[in-house]
């Protein structure tokens, strides 16, 4: 540094230059920059390992493919081996499933045989017991005709006998009849005789006490109240028929407009039934699943879907869904006789049904109806003896689906084939009653009647109203349109409907307005009447009190009684003939009766021994009949349960026996039955269950044979190769990376060392500076951050009273700048290494204690490094203490 430097070095220089200065001084930057050019060459070179080790990625995962494709080849051979053996094991289980059976026939030939003994045993006792009660059966016959013979006329005079009874009964009540019509009548006429009496004796007796005056005036009263009150009377009856004709009036009225609301109330429920099944048929229209269950069904799809996993077969469902009609005219009739059946579920096993049934549960689908049904079983063939015998068509020839175990459970659980259509009404009748048709389970008709018959119960339900198209139907647009112009039609009849219970309230208001003023009036015209009726009642109690009776002629009362007396004596004369007649009556028939006892009692006898005999040949009949009957039924079981049976096992155990040879050979060329054995044997499997999975390992064997065209050998071969080319330059790369790591390591380990040393030489420099400057008695502290990159000095001097701490170096002398500038020289020096150093000008500004403790210092300094040192100054150095390492040399002084 200059002489002006090395004064302004201190209080001028920026902290980042005094810090560069240090870094450079003690080879740190030197150090720092060779870390950092190496560790950018790690990085270059970690990059690009990293590239050449992605390069081989593609080559692994081709690796990684070649190595699945083996394992699925190796997969195939596995499912070729275990075909091969199961069908070594089918072969045996041919054999096996016909010595079962050969085994069961003979049992079952065994047990048929035992049966031919006791059968023989009942028919021949039956045979003896039929041949002794024909014989007795011809003793008991020839008993009865003789008895008959000899009651054949008894029991014609026994009729006679109850005729001419019955004819004198007759004739008794006939004249018990007439006597008791002419006992009324007697009684009447003396009745009539005492009234006639009473009336006469009365009569005589009434005297009149009034004057023929006070009577006159006393009726003229009563005539004239009379008159006013029929006035009253008809004024108040025409008033009340007309309140009650305006009544009859209203209520024809009300009832009308009550009957108009019931109609236009009826109508719109109607109205809203037809838009429901609009709305219905569009969401029909729109998607047809919706007519088998609703939205519910949707929901059911989506919760199958999600757990399609868990089922062995995915569900067929709902069956109307994958069913289709050969016209529309059948859909209401197929409805109504198939009904829920069309909503069910197929599933294929139980496993499968518990699923399903929770799937609906998550769904809220309740009373779902599942149906098990076994998917591999083909469309069933249905003979034609077992259908109706009849030219009109059957459900299952109307109905059409790709699925054939659709139509099979429509067969099985809905009998389709057993249910016939008809046209109308007349022509189902006539089938399902009139023919008794075999095999015919119910008819219906186009518009959904359904008719049956059980036993002699011959039933027909009608159809359901409501329904005006089939869930099968697939002409919805015109139902649509039909229902749509059924509601206008009904909404036009509602309007007019409405219109006229308009006008009938305010004709109903009217009447009402015009009753209530009739009923004022009829009111006040009765209330008037009974005035009059107290007034009348007043004067003929007055009349009656005055009243007197004049004399009054009896002569036609005398005459009218002495005619009915005489009519009461030939009255009576009558009743004694008619009662002589009866007496003669009743005693003929007690003479008849006495004569059919005797009669019946003598015959008795013989009409016993008659019913006896009857009895007794009844009683060889029955006993015959029966006996025939057991024969009948054990020889029909000797031939169709024993020897039919046992021909039948005959001959299916001689086909068996054939069979058993010819499987047996065949699974004797395929392999031997050891083999088998070692094999594990059929283990309980069915040959069903056997042939099933090799149907299903044989297609999975197809498809997946058909996956890859290389063999495995060969698959083998590119994997071998490839890998051994992609070993070696992974060992390679491996290498690069074990370096590359090892070096990283190194460059971690100096770094750590690279930054211990910055501390280290930190403190060390603040020491030696405070060294240094300790000897002039002043202190101080250099603060290095090797982050910001800055170098700061502080100093501390010793004639400050207050000791405080010096951070800006301008507030020092120029002798002060020079010593610190030379500490931090020294303390520099004493961190480095060098063969010799040169100073110039250190002690300028100084004044002379400070020069001398300078040159005492670096010579003390130099002296102690060992290194050669080079000090120039302008001042006297006769001060410095002599040595034999110590050379003085003193210039000439310049020329003026």
């Amino acid at each position: 540094m200059s002489q002006d430097k090395s004064r302004e070095f201190l209080h001028s220089g920026n902290d980042k230059d005094k810090f560069k200065f240090f870094f450079k001084a003690t080879l740190l930057q030197q150090v720092n920059d060779l870390l950092g050019s190496i560790r950018k060459n790690l990085n270059a070179a970690d990059s690009i390992v990293e590239e050449l080790e992605r390069s081989i990625m593609p080559v692994l995962k081709e690796l990684d493919d070649i190595q699945d494709k083996i394992k699925y080849m190796e997969h195939i051979e596995e499912i070729a081996h275990e075909i091969e053996n199961l069908k070594k094991k089918l072969a045996w289980a041919w054999v096996y499933d016909v010595d079962k059976k050969i085994g069961e026939q003979t049992e079952k030939l065994e047990k048929l045989r035992e049966r031919i003994p006791a059968c023989q045993e009942r028919i021949d006792r039956n045979t003896a017991i039929i041949e002794e009660l024909s014989k007795e059966l011809i003793v008991k016959k020839e008993n009865v005709r003789s008895f008959l013979e000899k009651t054949q006329e008894v029991r014609r005079m026994k009729e006679k006998m109850q005729h001419d009874i019955h004819e004198a009964v007759k004739l008794k009540m006939d004249l018990e009849k007439e006597h008791a019509r002419g006992m009324q009548v007697l009684n009447k006429m003396n009745t009539r005789v005492k009234q006639l009496e009473v009336q006469v004796h009365e009569f005589q007796l009434q005297h009149m006490q009034q004057t023929q005056a006070e009577v006159f005036q006393v009726e003229d009263s009563i005539r004239e109240l009379q008159q006013e009150i029929n006035s009253a009377n008809l004024s108040a009856t025409r008033l009340s028929e007309e309140e009650k004709k305006l009544s009859e009036e209203l209520h024809d009225i009300i009832k009308s407009i009550s009957d108009i609301g019931k109609e236009v109330d009826e109508d719109g429920r109607r109205i809203n039934q037809l838009k429901s099944q609009i709305e219905d048929l569009r969401r029909r229209q729109h998607d047809k699943l919706t007519a088998f269950g609703g939205d519910r069904v949707q929901n059911l799809y989506r919760s199958i879907e999600r757990h399609h996993s868990r089922f062995k077969c995915p569900p067929i469902g709902p069956i109307g869904y994958h069913v289709q009609l050969a016209s529309d005219c059948w859909s209401l009739a197929v409805d109504c006789a198939l009904g829920r059946l069309l909503d069910a579920f197929i599933v294929s096993c139980h496993k499968d049904s518990l699923v399903l049934r929770e799937c609906a549960k998550e769904v809220k689908y309740h009373n779902l109806q599942i149906i098990i049904y076994d998917f591999a079983k083909p469309r069933l063939d249905i003979p034609n003896h077992l259908l109706p015998s009849t030219t009109h068509l059957t459900i299952l020839s109307v109905i059409h689906s790709e699925n054939p175990t659709i139509l099979n459970v429509l067969v099985d659980q809905g009998h389709a084939e057993r249910q016939v259509l008809v046209r109308d009404y007349e022509v189902g009748k006539s089938v399902a009653f009139d023919k008794r048709i075999r095999n015919l389970k119910e008819v219906y008709t186009s518009d959904g009647c359904k008719m049956f018959y059980r036993g002699s119960v011959e039933t027909i339900l009608p159809p359901n109203r409501k329904w005006r198209a089939g869930r099968l139907c697939t002409s919805l647009g015109e139902k649509i349109i039909e229902i749509e112009n059924e509601a206008a039609e009904i909404k036009k009849i509602n309007s007019e409907r409405l219109d006229c219970k308009g006008k009938l309230v305010i004709d109903r208001d009217n009447i009402n307005s015009k009753l209530r003023s009739l009923k004022r009036k009829r009111e006040d015209e009765e209330q008037h009447l009974e005035r009059k009726k107290v007034q009348l009642d007043d004067t003929k109690k007055i009349s009656i009190a005055n009243k007197h009776d004049t004399a009054v002629d009896t002569s036609e009362l005398e005459a009218e009684m002495m005619q009915v007396k005489e009519d009461i004596g030939n009255k009576e004369l009558v009743l004694e003939k008619i009662n002589l007649k009866l007496t003669d009556a009743l005693r003929e028939e007690n003479d008849k009766r006495a004569s059919y006892k005797d009669f019946i009692e003598s015959a008795h006898a013989e009409m016993g021994s008659i019913s006896d005999a009857e009895h007794e040949l009844q009683l060889v009949e029955e006993k015959i009949h029966d006996a025939q009957q057991d024969k009948a039924h054990y020889e029909g079981v000797m031939e169709m349960k024993v020897l039919a049976p046992i021909q039948m096992t005959e001959s299916e155990l001689t086909d068996l026996q054939k069979l058993h040879q010819e499987y047996f050979e065949k699974a004797s060329r395929i392999c031997a039955e050891s083999e088998v054995e070692a094999l594990g044997g059929v283990g309980g499997s069915t040959l069903e269950q056997l042939s099933d999975c090799i149907n299903k390992l044989n297609q999975k064997f197809q498809q997946e044979s058909r996956r890859y065209t290389k063999t495995i050998d060969d698959l083998r071969a590119l994997h071998d190769k490839k890998g051994r080319k992609i070993l070696r330059k992974q060992q390679m790369y491996e290498g690069f990376r074990g370096k590359l790591n090892a070096c990283q390591k190194a460059l971690d380990l100096r770094w750590r060392k690279f930054q211990r040393n910055t501390g280290l030489l930190k403190r060390q420099l603040t020491w030696l500076f405070n060294e240094h400057l300790g000897k002039k008695g002043i202190s101080g502290h250099i603060n290095v951050h090797y982050k910001n990159e800055v170098l700061s000095v502080e100093l501390t001097m010793p004639q400050d009273a207050s000791r405080d701490t010096v951070r800006d170096t301008r507030g020092l002398s120029g002798g002060e700048r020079s010593f610190s500038t030379l500490c931090f020289t020294l303390a520099l020096h004493g961190m480095t290494e060098a063969p010799f150093r040169a100073m110039d000008e250190f002690d300028v500004f100084m004044d002379a204690v400070s020069r001398k403790i300078s040159l005492d210092t670096l010579v003390d300094f130099a002296v102690a490094q060992g290194s050669q040192w080079i000090f120039i100054t302008p001042h006297d150095i006769s001060m410095v203490k002599a040595g034999d390492r110590i050379k003085k040399q003193q210039m000439a002084a310049p020329r003026g």
